[in-house]
C-alpha cells in the first residue's frame, strides 16, 4: 500500500479518534509534521482498553504509528506508555524499529492529556487554543492507530474496546460490536451485582452518568463503569446547573485550590478556576460568569473532584462558562489566549495526583481487580448504530428499513464537501429502522 493513499483509506475505513473526542483521523493525518506520538498513557481509574490494547495487539497499533509517520514525513516516533505498566512495554518493545521509542510516565492524573503527552515526551507546549499540529506533532490514541493498521487493509471499524468495571461480576475489556447496547455489555460482563445502580460512561473523572441501559456503543466508547445510585460520586456528577451555581456562588471562599492543582493553570495556560468562580458573585441570578479565565479548561475534574476542600464545581462553572462565552460571541481568538500565556509553574512536577489516591478519594478503592481482554464472541441480538458524530456532519443513510447488511457494510455515506466519515454494520442482519440510529437486528 502507498502511505499516498492512506488519507483515503482510513476515511473509507470510519476511523476517528478513539481517546475521547472522536475527531476524524483522516483529517488528522492529512498533515506535515517531524513527530508522531502514540498516546498509550491511559490515566482515569478503572479503564484499561488501551493497556490491554498494547499487552495484545502491540505488533498492529506499531504498524499503525509506522504508517502515520511515513505519510507525515515524521522522523520520530514515541509511545507514551506508563512506566507501572510493564507487560504492555514488554510487549511493545520487541515492535519499535529505530525510529520509534518508549516514553514511560509517572502513574498520574491526567498524564493521558494531549498536552501532558506532548511536555513530558517531547518538551514542547501546544500553544494557548491550539492543537499539536502547530508545533509539528500528532498525537493518536493506540487503538486509533490499530484501527489505522486495520483500514490499511480495507477493513473498517466495527468494533469498540471498552473496558466494563464496578459493581460487576467479571470486570473485563473487549471488542463490543458498535450499537450494542450497554444493557447487553453489562451482561458480558456478568451482570451488575448491585439492584440499584448508574453507569459512569468513560472514567471516572471525565464520564459522564447514563441511566438509560439503552445507551448503544459507539467508536469513542472507552468504559462503563457500575456505581451504586447513592454514591457520593453519582451523587456529584448528577447535580444541575442551577444547583452547583447557587452553592458555589455563596460557599466558594477563594481559596484558589482549583487553580493551584490545575494541570493546565500548572503548564502555563490562561485558566484560573478560582476566578470563575469568583465571579458567580458578581453576575445576575442566573450567574452568566463570562469570564475568559475559563477557555482554556480541559475539564479533567481535578478541581471539582481533588483540590476543592468545599466539593464545589469549578470544573462545571468553567464548562456552561465556555457554553456562554462562545454563544455571546465573547470566545477570545488562539492568538488572545496565547498572550496571556506564562512559563511553566516552577511547582508543577510536586502537584501530580497519584492515581492509586483519585480512586480512594473517589470511593473506587474496592475495586482492585484489573479488566483483562474477553476473548470470547460477542454476538447482541441488536445494534442502534448512530449517525451523529462527536465531531463533524452525520453521513447520510444508504439502506433502507428491509435491507439485508453484512458486518463491515457501508450503511451511511461520509458527506464528500464536509468533515465526514461513513458508518459501517457491525453485524450481520436486516435493518429495522433508519433515522438517528440504524436499527439491525441479527438474523
Amino acid at each position: 500500500m502507498q502511505t499516498a493513499n492512506l488519507v483515503q483509506l482510513v476515511r473509507d475505513a470510519g476511523v476517528v479518534g478513539a481517546g475521547g473526542a472522536g475527531f476524524p483521523t483522516y483529517k488528522k493525518i492529512d498533515a506535515r509534521v517531524d513527530t508522531v506520538i502514540a498516546n498509550g498513557a491511559e490515566c482515569e481509574p478503572l479503564l484499561f482498553k488501551d493497556k490491554v490494547l498494547m499487552e495484545n495487539y502491540a505488533a498492529e497499533m506499531i504498524d499503525g504509528l509506522r504508517l502515520v509517520m511515513e505519510h507525515v514525513g515524521a522522523g520520530k516516533g514515541i509511545v507514551a506508555i506508563k512506566h507501572k505498566n510493564r507487560k504492555a512495554i514488554a510487549a511493545v518493545t520487541p515492535h519499535l524499529p529505530a525510529n520509534i521509542s518508549l516514553f514511560e510516565m509517572e502513574d498520574v492524573y491526567p498524564a493521558g492529556d494531549e498536552y501532558e503527552v506532548v511536555y513530558h515526551s517531547i518538551g514542547r507546549r501546544i500553544p494557548s487554543g491550539g492543537i499539536p499540529l502547530h508545533i509539528g506533532v500528532i498525537v493518536q490514541n493506540v487503538e486509533t492507530l490499530y484501527h489505522i493498521h486495520r483500514a490499511a487493509q480495507g477493513q473498517p471499524v466495527t468494533h469498540s474496546l471498552m473496558t466494563v468495571h464496578g459493581h460487576v461480576k467479571q470486570p473485563l475489556t473487549a471488542w463490543f460490536p458498535v450499537g450494542m447496547s450497554y444493557a447487553e455489555a453489562l451482561q458480558v460482563a456478568g451482570g451488575a451485582t448491585i439492584d440499584d445502580f448508574v453507569l459512569l460512561d468513560g472514567g471516572p473523572m471525565m464520564g459522564k452518568v447514563v441511566t438509560d441501559l439503552a445507551t448503544p456503543v459507539t467508536r469513542v466508547s472507552s468504559g462503563i463503569i457500575v456505581l451504586g445510585r447513592d454514591t457520593h460520586l453519582a451523587e456529584r456528577k448528577t447535580q444541575s446547573e442551577p444547583v452547583y451555581k447557587r452553592i458555589g456562588k455563596s460557599a466558594c471562599d477563594q481559596c484558589s485550590l482549583c487553580t493551584e492543582m490545575c494541570p493546565r493553570y500548572l503548564l502555563g495556560y490562561p485558566i484560573q478556576p478560582h476566578l470563575v468562580m469568583r465571579s458567580l458573585l458578581t453576575t445576575g441570578p442566573m450567574s452568566d460568569t463570562l469570564t475568559h479565565w475559563a477557555q482554556a479548561c480541559c475539564e479533567c475534574n481535578i478541581c471539582t473532584l481533588w483540590a476543592c476542600p468545599e466539593e464545589l464545581d469549578p470544573r462545571n462553572v468553567c464548562v456552561v462558562t465556555k457554553r456562554d462565552l462562545k454563544q455571546q460571541g465573547k470566545w477570545l481568538s488562539a492568538e488572545e489566549l496565547q498572550k496571556l500565556t506564562k512559563p511553566v509553574h516552577p511547582l508543577k512536577p510536586y502537584r501530580s495526583v497519584p492515581t492509586e489516591r483519585l480512586a480512594r478519594r473517589l470511593g473506587l478503592h474496592q475495586f482492585k481487580s484489573e479488566a483483562p481482554l474477553y476473548t470470547e464472541k460477542i454476538a447482541p441480538k441488536s445494534v442502534a448504530i448512530s449517525l451523529q458524530p462527536s465531531v463533524g456532519v452525520p453521513p447520510t443513510p444508504v439502506v433502507r428499513a428491509g435491507d439485508r447488511v453484512r458486518a463491515g457494510e457501508v450503511l451511511a455515506a461520509a458527506s464528500e464537501s464536509a468533515l465526514s466519515v461513513p458508518a459501517h454494520a457491525s453485524i450481520d442482519g436486516d435493518v429495522t429502522a433508519v433515522g438517528q440510529n440504524i436499527v439491525i437486528a441479527r438474523t
